[in-house]
């Protein structure tokens, strides 16, 4: 990895809201609000945290889907937060994303070589058998056959069909390609199959992943770094093992405490969870101090930067966090637990 692909400065997006009877009484919602990090090349940098927290806005953000309504947007070192026509378009050929749900991001309508042809078109690649051999090439690429061209997305799994969006993310030879949930909406096992698939293809090809996820499993086995955002700010960034082995941002521990153990004799050490603010109305300071056991009245006043990859008042303060620890047992419960595995093994 030498150098930044993409680079987010400041970057923010509000969104404006009406209500009332006559709809005259106006909210802002600060989906995005002061974000930014780097992805350098052929880096996976997962962004994470609970639903609505403004992951999958900012990448359309970096993307350049959507404008922003404030901050920078790097790409290949060139500001690339005011293109806009053919400059635009062209930047389209090396950013390219994979949707969450692979039945509705494909045209029910069009055949698979279509659907894979078609960004070809767009971007003037090839004549039509250049065109023909490429669909075939990059259907082997993910794992089906050439003769699944002649399909429509109806015809296969939900495994195959992401498949098929990955491939077409792949069409134009991009750089970076952000997977919005790529595997959210999968079975267990074929989840397994698409991130192997994806961390292969990165192998192969040198790309760069913007990686949205909210399940911390997956991102351990992805990512090379990760970003924790709530409430549309950034609240740490760190390696994958700096953060699984010592999160510092409380909103980080409550993440990892929350990850299922298959063992019922282990446990994560609980976190305080609260409930989940309003991102119409978030707490001034530090959007978590409601939900944090060791909020002062310095967090409730006065947001904190992001400094030395944290953005926490106390981060120096906090106790050691117990990544796994022994779950008390009464001895009842032992028993159980011995009675049912000894009916498992008969």
């Amino acid at each position: 990895m030498s150098g930044a692909l993409l680079e987010v400065e400041a970057l923010a997006k509000h969104f404006s809201r009406s209500s009332g009877v006559f709809r005259r009484d106006r909210s802002v919602v600060r989906a995005v609000d002061g974000v930014s990090f780097s992805l350098a090349r052929g880096e996976t940098l997962a962004l994470v945290g609970e639903s609505g927290c403004g992951k999958s806005t900012t990448a359309r953000l970096a993307l350049r889907l959507i404008d922003q309504t404030a901050g920078i947007v790097r790409f290949e070192g060139v500001d690339i937060s005011d293109l806009a026509g053919q400059p635009l378009q062209r930047l389209r050929r090396r950013m390219q994303i994979v949707f969450q749900d692979p039945f509705a991001s494909l045209n029910p309508r069009m055949r698979v070589g279509q659907i894979l042809e078609e960004p070809l078109i767009l971007h003037r690649m090839g004549d039509a058998g250049q065109r023909a051999a490429r669909v075939a090439e990059l259907l082997g690429l993910v794992g089906l056959s050439p003769s699944h061209a002649q399909r429509y997305p109806h015809e296969f799994s939900g495994g195959q069909r992401q498949r098929i969006g990955i491939a077409r993310a792949l069409a134009v030879e991009p750089s970076l390609v952000v997977l919005d949930e790529p595997v959210s909406a999968l079975d267990v096992s074929v989840q397994a199959q698409v991130v192997n698939l994806l961390k292969d293809l990165q192998a192969r090809l040198g790309l760069s992943y913007l990686f949205i996820a909210h399940d911390l499993a997956v991102v351990k086995h992805m990512a090379d770094r990760v970003a924790v955002m709530y409430l549309g700010r950034i609240v740490e960034i760190a390696t994958k093992a700096e953060l699984f082995a010592a999160p510092r941002h409380p909103y980080t521990r409550l993440l990892l405490s929350a990850i299922p153990r298959p063992d019922p004799l282990r446990m994560r050490a609980p976190v305080p969870a609260g409930e989940l603010p309003s991102p119409l109305s978030p707490p001034s300071g530090c959007h978590f101090h409601p939900r944090c056991p060791f909020a002062s009245d310095l967090c409730r006043s006065e947001a904190p930067e992001l400094v030395d990859g944290v953005a926490c008042h106390h981060a120096a303060e906090l106790p050691e966090f117990v990544v796994e620890a022994h779950a008390p047992q009464s001895e009842a419960a032992l028993r159980r637990i011995a009675l049912y595995a000894a009916r498992r093994a008969r």
